[in-house]
């Protein structure tokens, strides 16, 4: 049973990622059920398998308390579900419905696995800090210390996670992603040019700001080339990028809405690099989403894709403006056809070690070692 506090895509990973996994994980023989809590415009469940369910929020006029999105309906389903459950998996930390998901496992005598989504980070942490600390002491931290087994989503997580002091088990399993089908980079219509993506929550821990400092310097020297900056806008932050724009006279940055479904992979695939300048990611589907389009990535070394330079699609940078500068100066020199060729070895990588059947299998693996025991599974770490 997985339980994830809300399903807009305005989210992030999560809304594709766990109902994802659901379906992969029914395709190696579990039965998955899906719980969620309703959001702005009502629920959406997008994962068609067994049981599960969207319920009410309770409290959405109350200051403070609808922030915690209580869901009475979850928790009543919760309770009446988790004893006929194998295992538990929660998805996110500090609002009601993942303390609730711990605490019916626990009662239930069930094996609880907790997915932090990278809100351990330091960065993470930073964001409404009083509200988190008063949740993990008088909720959160009683059920997460007692939970059979944390999952992270990357050697980076499993290191935030030990540094904020947890000793639970650890299982490191990455996501997955589809791969989409192949397609010419167009070179007409609104997407022609060359052009810088980024593309996610326009959110203040994404880095946005340092990514059109850097760009303001290299415009003038790349009169072909344009930036898109494209996700849903959330804290008024898009506002404050197109003034940054402005102020720092660079015009040919867009701040876009959100796209997805043929849109989002068609501005992944129309692209000739993807950046993603972030202070803090526990995965950042966005950028195997890139990958998996076939466009190479500048990626922070504060999301955990070390790998990218290895694999030879991509490059990961310190944080800050100057490597920002470095690394687009050294993209924009390039030409198109050995861009492509690195998207094209992103690509092959993502299709290797990123597939939904082996995400699938391993996930599987771990809950066959929760609730039956025998071997360790080998992504399971124990110190």
């Amino acid at each position: 049973m997985h339980v994830i506090t809300g399903l807009d895509p305005a989210h992030g990973g999560p809304s594709y990622t766990v109902p994802r996994l659901c379906q992969a994980l029914a395709t190696v023989g579990a039965e998955a059920q899906l719980l969620s809590v309703a959001g702005a415009d009502g629920c959406s469940i997008t994962f068609d398998g067994d049981g599960g369910g969207c319920f009410p929020r309770d409290w959405t006029r109350v200051p403070v308390v609808r922030d915690l999105r209580c869901s009475s309906g979850l928790a009543r389903a919760l309770h009446e579900l988790a004893p006929k459950a194998d295992v538990i998996h929660d998805h996110g930390l500090w609002l009601m419905p993942n303390v609730d998901a711990g605490r019916a496992a626990l009662l239930a005598g069930k094996p609880f696995i907790v997915a932090p989504r990278g809100m351990l980070a330091p960065a993470a942490l930073a964001f409404s800090r009083l509200k988190k600390r008063a949740v993990w002491v008088l909720l959160q931290g009683k059920v997460v210390r007692r939970a059979a087994c944390i999952h992270a989503t990357s050697e980076q997580e499993h290191d935030e996670i030990r540094a904020f002091g947890l000793n639970n088990p650890v299982a490191i399993i990455p996501n997955g992603i589809d791969l989409p089908e192949q397609k010419a980079r167009s070179t007409s219509g609104p997407a022609a040019g060359r052009i810088v993506l980024s593309l996610g929550r326009i959110h203040p821990k994404k880095g946005l700001d340092r990514l059109v400092r850097a760009w303001a310097t290299l415009e003038a020297v790349h009169p072909d080339w344009r930036l898109r900056i494209v996700g849903p806008d959330e804290r008024g932050h898009a506002g404050e990028l197109i003034a940054l724009a402005a102020e720092l006279k660079a015009r040919r940055v867009s701040v876009e809405k959100s796209v997805a479904g043929d849109a989002k992979v068609a501005a992944y695939q129309q692209a000739d690099v993807f950046v993603l300048p972030t202070l803090n990611e526990n995965f950042a589907i966005t950028v195997a989403e890139a990958l998996a389009a076939g466009t190479p990535v500048i990626a922070t070394k504060s999301a955990p894709w070390r790998d990218l330079a290895r694999e030879g699609c991509g490059w990961w940078i310190g944080d800050g403006v100057e490597p920002l500068v470095a690394a687009l100066a050294t993209a924009m020199a390039m030409r198109p056809e050995a861009l492509q060729a690195m998207g094209a070895k992103g690509r092959t990588w993502m299709a290797r070690d990123f597939s939904w059947d082996r995400v699938a299998h391993d996930m599987f693996n771990v809950y066959r070692w929760l609730s039956s025991g025998g071997e360790v599974p080998s992504t399971v770490r124990l110190i």
